[in-house]
């Protein structure tokens, strides 16, 4: 056999290797040092190379939808239901069918077609300075529009997508006349404009420029790991007010991926011990598996119950809420 004949041969067998091979191409919205010791976890233990690339969650859905047969992607990480419901909507997500997946990720943590899972879970509530509020004084997320928080209440920009899942919701137990009374009396009662980030807003909490906000739970976490805000403290709503607002950090298997039967094990993993401890500790978020402790942080905070409304639902009434947060110029 020529020498030439074995290069030409090369050429044309390489990309079919590199297609049914063992690496694997993620496309992710999570922070780099968020998701990388995942992925070096895996690497390790099972040898197979993994390739992520970082973006916003829209971008990278855009991308997909513009790589169609072509993508390299294999596997969809990315915050928020919404975003995942996006996703699988425009038929970029391929149904799993997996055991393992659906005995370890409970059913509201889950598309109801299985093109998407939950592997980490984010909670949203309130948050208080106990040197100004009472706890008997909280109640839930829309009894922050009355009128005793005028002046007093801290929220953060609508415009990011943690606050429209919040508000979509809500709109699985509330119809929407008395949503848009909600969502005015928030504003009606800010004590100052809108905040770009959770971090500021806790803070602003912490310093008394305001009394009472909402915030995902983690970002409380990692203020009091450096010794800061210790003076804020975690309102859970109770089951009887609606329960606590969660989302989700998740999973879904692109549907013209080249390497599904890899990609699955790698979904499937996700949800192993070792990966939600992980996920846990990277950046003290909620274990989706049950019988995973959460770190310490979160668990000094005491057990808390979940709005049952599923992710699935919220997901699909976000467009709805943003109408209803324009309507009520919310920010």
């Amino acid at each position: 056999m020529s020498r030439w004949f074995c290069l030409i041969l090369i050429s044309i067998l390489a990309p079919l290797h590199s297609q049914g091979g063992e690496a694997l191409t993620l496309y992710t919205s999570r922070n780099t040092e968020l998701i990388e010791p995942v992925i070096q976890a895996y690497e390790k233990a099972f040898g197979v190379k993994i390739k992520h690339i970082n973006g916003a969650a829209g971008s990278l859905i855009q991308k997909l939808i513009r790589e169609g047969k072509n993508t390299p992607a294999d596997i969809l990480i990315t915050v928020d239901a919404g975003h995942l419901v996006h996703a699988a909507d425009q038929n970029l997500l391929q149904k799993v069918s997996s055991k393992i997946l659906e005995q370890s990720v409970p059913s509201a943590l889950r598309d109801s077609q299985s093109r998407w899972f939950a592997v980490s879970l984010r909670a949203r509530t309130i948050f208080y300075n106990a040197d100004k509020v009472e706890p008997k004084e909280l109640k839930s997320y829309s009894d922050l529009a009355d009128p005793k928080w005028k002046g007093r209440l801290c929220l953060r920009t609508s415009r990011k997508v943690y606050n429209q899942s919040l508000v979509a919701s809500l709109l699985g137990r509330m119809n929407e006349k008395d949503l848009s009374r909600t969502l005015s009396g928030w504003v009606d009662n800010l004590a100052r404009p809108v905040f770009t980030s959770d971090t500021h807003l806790l803070e602003a909490i912490a310093n008394g420029k305001c009394e009472v906000g909402i915030a995902n739970t983690y970002y409380l976490a990692r203020l009091q790991r450096d010794g800061q805000a210790k003076n804020v403290k975690v309102f859970w709503p109770s089951k009887e007010n609606g329960g606590v607002h969660v989302n989700i950090s998740g999973v879904g298997l692109v549907k013209e991926s080249k390497n599904k039967e890899q990609a699955q094990k790698f979904m499937e993993w996700l949800v192993s011990e070792e990966a939600q401890k992980i996920f846990a500790n990277a950046n003290d978020e909620y274990p989706v598996v049950h019988g995973v402790p959460p770190v310490p942080v979160l668990k000094s905070w005491g057990p808390f119950v979940s709005d049952p409304t599923p992710l699935t639902e919220i997901g699909k009434n976000q467009k709805r809420a943003i109408l209803l947060i324009d309507k009520a110029r919310y920010r």
